[in-house]
């Protein structure tokens, strides 16, 4: 099994160290990760200025951009090879809920899924590396779970391939750390508000604001999974459309299309008689 590793906390964080560690016993593993901590940076490509890959002492390579930047390049002519599986982490922090549109983990999972490649985000649920050993040796024990299974298994008939996984492991003792569950996604309020400071030129410097608190952590959810010591596990997609509105937003459509010009329209309710 050949194993393609990146992250979006950079290539010298504890949690790739930690992963990569506990995959090498079971597989051909490679790293190629960013260069920086590159942390929200969910799917981004860098198109407009030069990357550069470089190798550190312990063998990883480094890239000196995003997240999804490291495997796209690494499966377009890097490794000269196609993976048998992508996987990213071990993340600093939770990736639950709406955190997942904006996860740079995520996206360098995804990144591999849309080249057609099975992948895994990695994520333990706190901030701070606590029990790290734990969470590696439950993402290697996940891996060779889900790629030792026969195709013709009964468990992944009705399962499309590639597959996409979410998975955030609570910062618990390994014994102490209970099974998996498949979940869905939780909910956010909105963000707090932005921080306004003043840069030493007089000039106002804007910080995104810290996560809003959970809103949805209901049954089912990757919070409440978490939140009762599970290994929450969400199966993931890149399809964005909206199929249950398809219809209403058709009928819309028609109707609109169906009535004199709008903006013609609105000109002539601004006109004098």
């Amino acid at each position: 099994m050949k194993i393609l590793i990146s992250n979006d906390d950079g290539y010298q964080a504890p949690g790739i160290v930690a992963l990569y560690e506990a995959l090498r016993s079971v597989a051909d593993v490679e790293v190629v990760a960013p260069e920086q901590n590159n942390s929200a940076k969910s799917n981004a490509l860098t198109l407009h200025s030069p990357l550069y890959v470089h190798r550190a002492a312990n063998g990883f390579r480094y890239v000196n951009g995003t997240p999804a930047d490291c495997v796209h390049i690494a499966l377009t002519g890097l490794l000269g090879y196609r993976p048998d599986l992508i996987v990213s982490g071990i993340n600093n922090g939770a990736n639950m809920g709406d955190d997942t549109i904006y996860s740079g983990t995520v996206g360098a999972a995804m990144e591999g899924y849309l080249f057609g490649i099975p992948a895994i985000a990695f994520s333990q649920t706190e901030k701070g590396w606590a029990h790290l050993d734990a969470a590696a040796h439950h993402a290697r024990d996940l891996v060779l779970q889900l790629m030792t299974l026969p195709a013709s298994s009964p468990a992944l008939l009705n399962i499309a391939s590639p597959w996409l996984l979410n998975i955030n492991i609570p910062n618990l003792p390994v014994d102490a750390v209970q099974s998996a569950k498949v979940c869905r996604l939780g909910r956010r309020h909105a963000a707090e508000s932005v921080i306004q400071q003043d840069s030493p030129r007089g000039e106002t410097m804007y910080w995104i604001g810290n996560a809003g608190p959970v809103k949805d952590d209901g049954e089912g959810t990757d919070f409440a999974a978490t939140a009762s010591g599970h290994i929450s596990i969400t199966p993931l997609k890149a399809d964005l459309s909206d199929y249950a509105g398809m219809n209403a937003w058709a009928q819309r459509v028609a109707i609109l299309t169906s009535v004199p010009n709008t903006s013609d329209l609105a000109v002539q309710a601004h006109c004098p008689p």
